[in-house]
């Protein structure tokens, strides 16, 4: 089936997910259906694949390279262009491969399903085969690593759509192409768990991974642990969002991996969990009332993907009691709306610009370029729930900061 004849009749199928024209930038705009009120799940969704598809489609057809632009601070565009489509690669699928893998979906819902999990793996195929044109970076410079890591954590969150699905010759290549970055000395910081999980996820596919580096990533984490829910960025702590951008979603998936794989003890597993419970807690506190939130720190430009933490937590059924779902889903919902609509966050052709509110270029540290800014597709993982869970069916409940200025009588908050 062509491509245009498929996306048009995917659209169709998905009343409610009408897709905006820059979302097919790559290819051509589908006829879409009027537009009707969404539910939650829906317009999460909708925003999700209007992020991915200039990246996704573009891979897929082994021109992302050729197609997507490279925004960078003042006089970084050369360093960037070595390493910025594993970025966008790497973090789009951090974020969407939750999705990929979500049971229960409805019939619509599954053929977009089915469509970006081929484009996934067709964008992966081109991106580790040294004889593409789209074949990427996983060796030159420091950077490297952590993209390689993203994609190594796409693919422990998409086991079946990102990996078994893939033909045997990209699987091999793949595997070449994660344990090629060890050549990497990751700094002395969060950077530990990219080398970390990338080795997770080589343990889990091929059977063989670095134990070391693993080790290494989970015990300095355990030093650095500062309490009330928060790790440092190395030895000391830093005020920035690296809790949730990095540490304790690698963290606990690195562990999560060792323990499925008798290489690690549960009860470690445990510890980390209670940890990210109340990391949690403090992270739906931050949420504003009207859906944005303290912007302090580094890497500013990942927008919504500040609450990955928050995410990964409900996506995988941690959330401490004293958080109902859909009090979640509805903070969740409006920091996404708050950093993802407004007017200058896409490009005409779709593509994410650099800011967090908007195209703020200056909000960019040197190290931030177009790639980059995939990392907010991590806000997203909950959609890896199927639609009949409670985070979804669950009414729409004001978050703790609506509840606290809007007057309401709130429970007080202390340090675990």
């Amino acid at each position: 089936m062509k491509r245009r004849s498929f996306v048009a009749q995917a659209a169709t199928g998905l009343s409610a997910l009408a897709l905006p024209a820059p979302v097919w930038a790559v290819g051509h705009a589908p006829t879409l259906p009027p537009p009707v009120k969404q539910s939650d799940r829906e317009y999460w969704l909708t925003t999700l694949l209007r992020v991915v598809e200039p990246v996704l489609a573009a891979g897929a057809q082994g021109q992302l390279k050729a197609l997507m632009p490279i925004e960078s601070a003042p006089g970084q565009q050369e360093g960037r262009r070595k390493v910025s489509h594993l970025e966008a690669l790497g973090r789009t699928l951090a974020g969407l491969a939750p999705w990929l893998e979500a049971p229960g979906t409805t019939a619509a819902e599954q053929i977009l399903q089915k469509r970006y999990a081929q484009l996934a793996r067709q964008a992966i195929g081109h991106a580790v085969d040294p004889k593409s044109p789209d074949f990427l970076n996983f060796t030159d410079g420091g950077q490297p690593v952590v993209d390689a890591a993203f994609l190594a954590h796409s693919l422990l969150r998409a086991p079946t759509q990102l990996w078994a699905e893939l033909p045997a010759a990209t699987q091999t290549q793949l595997v070449q192409a994660l344990q090629s970055s060890r050549v990497i000395k990751p700094v002395y910081s969060n950077w530990l768990l990219f080398s970390g999980i990338i080795e997770a996820a080589l343990l889990k596919f091929t059977g063989s991974g670095d134990l070391m580096r693993m080790d290494y990533a989970i015990k300095q984490h355990q030093i650095w642990y500062k309490g009330d829910g928060t790790y440092g960025d190395g030895p000391d702590f830093h005020w920035d969002y690296y809790n949730s951008y990095v540490i304790q979603p690698m963290l606990l998936d690195v562990v999560g991996t060792l323990v499925d794989a008798g290489k690690e003890q549960k009860q470690l597993l445990e510890t980390l969990r209670t940890r990210a419970r109340r990391y949690a807690a403090v992270q739906e506190r931050l949420i504003a009332p009207d859906g944005s939130f303290a912007a302090f720190g580094r890497s500013l430009a990942y927008r919504c993907g500040a609450f990955q933490h928050l995410a990964q937590v409900t996506l995988q059924q941690q959330l401490p009691p004293e958080l109902p779902v859909g009090q979640v889903r509805s903070a969740l919902t409006a920091v996404i709306r708050r950093t993802m609509e407004p007017k200058g966050t896409f490009d005409a052709k779709g593509w994410l610009q650099i800011g967090l509110c908007g195209h703020q270029p200056s909000i960019g540290e040197g190290y931030i370029s177009t790639g980059s800014l995939y990392l907010c597709t991590t806000a997203f993982l909950p959609l890896g729930l199927p639609p009949t869970d409670a985070f979804w069916t669950s009414p729409t409940q004001d978050w703790t900061a609506r509840q606290i200025w809007s007057g309401q009588n709130v429970k007080t908050d202390h340090a675990s």
